[in-house]
C-alpha cells in the first residue's frame, strides 16, 4: 500500500531531508585521499545526532556503519572500515536520516581527487539520468514513466542500469511501497498522487548491469569489476510536480 503523507509529515520529512543533505555537505569536504571510509562515518554520525536525528542504516537488520560507503565497483551497501581513498576513487555515500518519526534518503557519488574522464562521464550520467527521470514525476504519470526515462538517457552513453536494486517509497519506514525500477516500459504502475514520498536512485554501472553480493552478506560489486555511481534523491509529489526533500 503506497501512503500518502499529509502536509504535517512533509514538514517533519522536509527537516529530515534537510539533515542528510547537511550531512551529505559535510562529508564532501572530507572526501580526499587519505580519508579512511570510517572516518567519513564517525563524521556524518556525528553531525546526523547533533541535530537530534538518529542514523537510519546503523542497526538496520544489523548493518554496523551509520552511512554506506561504497568505492569504485562498489555499488551499494559497503560497510565503512579501515579502506582509505585514493586519488582516482570513486566513492557513493548513501545517508539516511531518522528524525521524529520519519526518514530522509539520499545518495550520491563523489569524486576522489582526479578521476579520469570515464569515471567522470559515468558520474554526470548517472546524476543526469535522476533528474531525467524527475521530469516525469508528476501527478497523473505512471510510477514506470519516472523508469523509463532514467533507461532512455542512460543507456545510450554505453552504461548499464543496475535491475537487482530499485528505488522506493519513504515515511515512517526507511523502506515503503511502492519499489521503483529505473528501468522499463513507460505508461506502467500506479498513478503518482500528490503526498506520495519516492526515492529515485538510478544506480549505473560503466559495465555490464550484472553485480553480486560479497561475503559480508552486505557490500554489492559489479561482476565485471567496472565502476559505477548512485544517484538518489527523497521526492514529494506535488500537485503540479515534485518537491527535493533531501536538500538542505
Amino acid at each position: 500500500m503506497i501512503i500518502c503523507k499529509t502536509e504535517r509529515e512533509l514538514d517533519i520529512m522536509r527537516e529530515a531531508g534537510k539533515i542528510v543533505a547537511l550531512t551529505h555537505q559535510a562529508l564532501k569536504e572530507h572526501i580526499q585521499p587519505g580519508i579512511s571510509t570510517k572516518e567519513l562515518d564517525v563524521i556524518a554520525e556525528k553531525l546526523i545526532r547533533s541535530h537530534d536525528a538518529t542514523p537510519s542504516f546503523k542497526g538496520y537488520n544489523g548493518f554496523t556503519g551509520s552511512v554506506c560507503a561504497s568505492v569504485n565497483e562498489e555499488l551499494v551497501h559497503g560497510i565503512p572500515g579501515k579502506r582509505v581513498l585514493k586519488d582516482g576513487d570513486v566513492i557513493s555515500i548513501d545517508i539516511g536520516a531518522f528524525y521524529n518519526g520519519y526518514h530522509g534518503d539520499s545518495a550520491w557519488t563523489y569524486a576522489v581527487g582526479n578521476i579520469s574522464e570515464k569515471d567522470q562521464e559515468l558520474l554526470d550520467v548517472t546524476e543526469a539520468s535522476l533528474f531525467k527521470g524527475l521530469e516525469f514525476a508528476r501527478p497523473g504519470n505512471r510510477l514506470s514513466d519516472i523508469s523509463h526515462a532514467i533507461q532512455s538517457y542512460a543507456e545510450p552513453f554505453g552504461f548499464s542500469i543496475v535491475r537487482e536494486y530499485v528505488g522506493h517509497g519513504v515515511g515512517q519506514d526507511l523502506h515503503e511501497d511502492p519499489q521503483i525500477p529505473h528501468y522499463g516500459p513507460p505508461g506502467k504502475g500506479p498513478r503518482l498522487k500528490p503526498g506520495m514520498v519516492l526515492a529515485i536512485e538510478p544506480m549505473i554501472n560503466a559495465g555490464t548491469r550484472y553485480v553480486r553480493t560479497l561475503s559480508d552478506d552486505w557490500t554489492v560489486v559489479t561482476v565485471d569489476g567496472k565502476n559505477c555511481a548512485h544517484f538518489e534523491h527523497t521526492i514529494a509529489i506535488t500537485e503540479s510536480g515534485y518537491e527535493i526533500l533531501t536538500k538542505a
